[in-house]
C-alpha cells in the first residue's frame, strides 16, 4: 500500500489535469493468446497458446505453449466461441489476435487486434499452416473453403515459444519481467512432451537447463509455498539448494536440505560471490517490493554475466524444474518438422 500511495502522489503531481486510470488486476490468472483467420463468413483458429508466466508479464516476454497445457476442453471451446463471435462481429477479413485471461474458471477478454501479431510465425511453424499467406489471399477475396482451411489443427506434440532478451548488452537494465516488453527475439522448442519442449526452447534462448550443481533460491514470501514444490523437484533431480536467509529457513522448515547464503547487503560471502564462484548452476529470484528489487539487482546481473540460467517468475521456475527432472530420465531427441506435421493432430478437438 505504501508503494501505491507514493505512486499515486507522483502521478498526480506530474499530471494534475489528467485522471489516473485504475484497472482491476486478476490475481493468478493464466494468459492466453489466440491467432485466427476469417474470410468474413467463416473463422478458423490457427492456434491457442497458453502463457507460462502469469498474466501481468508482457505477452512478448512470456514463454508460451501450443497447445495449451492446463486448460480443459470446455474452457478451450469457450475461447474458440468468443474468438469466432469477435471476428464475425468486427467484420474481420484476414488475421486477428485475441488475448484472454482465465481466472477461477472464467474467461476475460484483454484485447482484440484485427491484424497479424508477432505470434503468427510461431503458430504457423507449430501447426504447419502458412497463416500469413492464407490471410493475404483471403484479403484478396478468396474464401477459407477455397483455400482448403476449414478446421483448426491441434498438434499431437507441444511447441514452446521462449523470448530472447538483450540484457547482456545493457548493463543498467534489470532482468525482471513485467508489463513492459523487453525482449528482442524469440526461439521455439518442439517435443512430444511439454517439459522437453521447454528445455529445448531454453537451450535455443541460450539458457541450458542444469542437470547438476546448486540452485540458488531467493523469493518473496508469497511465493514460498509454490517454491517448496519446485525445490523438491530440483532436489530429487540431484541439485543442491542454497537460499537467502528467509527462503532457506522456510525450505528447511518443510524438511528440505538448504544451505544459507547472505544477501549482498549482509556482507561477504554473499549470493553474488556464490554465483561468480561457479558453484551455482541456476538462480530463482522473485521480488515483492521496490526495495527488494533494488537490493537483488546485483544477484540477477551476476547470473546474467556468468551465463547461469535464471528465472524471475515462479511459473518459469516451475517449468524449468519440470524440464530438469525429465532431462535426467529422458533424452531430448530431434525429429524433422515435416514428420511431426505429417503425424497429424492429438485427436484434435477443434470446437464442437
Amino acid at each position: 500500500m505504501e508503494h501505491l500511495r507514493r505512486y499515486m502522489e507522483s502521478a498526480i503531481a506530474s499530471s494534475p489535469d489528467h485522471p489516473v486510470l485504475i484497472d482491476k488486476f486478476l490475481d493468478h490468472a493464466v494468459e492466453i493468446d489466440v491467432d485466427c483467420v476469417s474470410d468474413g463468413r467463416e473463422v478458423v483458429v490457427g492456434g491457442i497458446m497458453e502463457h507460462i508466466e502469469m498474466a501481468g508479464v508482457h505477452s512478448g516476454d512470456s514463454a508460451c505453449a501450443l497447445p495449451p497445457r492446463s486448460l480443459d476442453r470446455d474452457l478451450q471451446d469457450e475461447i474458440r466461441r468468443q474468438v469466432r463471435l469477435l471476428a464475425l462481429e468486427l467484420g474481420v477479413r484476414g488475421l486477428m489476435n485475441v488475448q484472454f485471461a482465465v481466472a477461477d474458471g472464467r474467461v476475460y477478454v484483454l484485447e482484440v487486434n484485427p491484424r497479424a501479431s508477432r505470434t503468427v510465425p510461431f503458430v504457423s511453424k507449430a501447426v504447419g499452416i502458412p497463416l500469413a499467406k492464407i490471410a493475404a489471399r483471403v484479403m484478396a477475396g478468396e474464401s477459407l473453403a477455397d483455400l482448403g482451411l476449414t478446421a483448426e489443427v491441434v498438434p499431437a506434440y507441444t511447441s514452446v515459444k521462449e523470448a530472447v532478451f538483450p540484457f547482456i548488452k545493457f548493463p543498467g537494465v534489470d532482468t525482471l519481467l513485467g508489463p513492459e516488453m523487453k525482449s528482442t527475439g524469440e526461439v521455439m522448442g518442439i517435443d512430444r512432451r511439454f517439459a522437453l519442449a521447454f528445455a529445448k526452447a531454453e537451450l535455443g534462448a541460450g539458457n541450458r537447463l542444469p542437470e547438476s550443481g546448486a540452485a540458488l533460491v531467493s523469493v518473496r514470501e508469497e511465493d514460498r509455498e509454490d517454491l517448496e514444490r519446485i525445490a523438491r523437484r530440483l532436489a530429487g533431480a540431484g541439485l543442491s539448494l542454497i537460499g537467502t536467509r528467509g527462503t532457506a529457513a522456510f525450505l528447511r522448515s518443510r524438511g528440505l536440505d538448504c544451505a544459507t547464503v547472505n544477501k549482498v547487503r549482509e556482507g561477504s560471502p554473499h549470493a553474488v560471490d556464490a554465483i561468480r564462484s561457479g558453484t551455482v548452476s541456476m538462480v530463482i529470484n522473485t521480488c515483492g517490493t521496490p526495495q527488494a528489487v533494488e537490493e537483488s539487482f546485483s544477484l540477477r546481473r551476476a547470473a546474467l554475466e556468468t551465463g547461469v540460467p535464471y528465472f524471475t517468475t515462479i511459473a518459469g521456475a516451475d517449468a524449468a524444474a519440470e524440464g530438469i527432472v525429465l532431462l535426467k530420465s529422458a533424452r531430448a531427441g530431434v525429429e524433422a518438422l515435416q514428420d511431426l506435421h505429417a503425424a497429424g493432430t492429438a485427436g484434435g478437438h477443434p470446437a464442437r
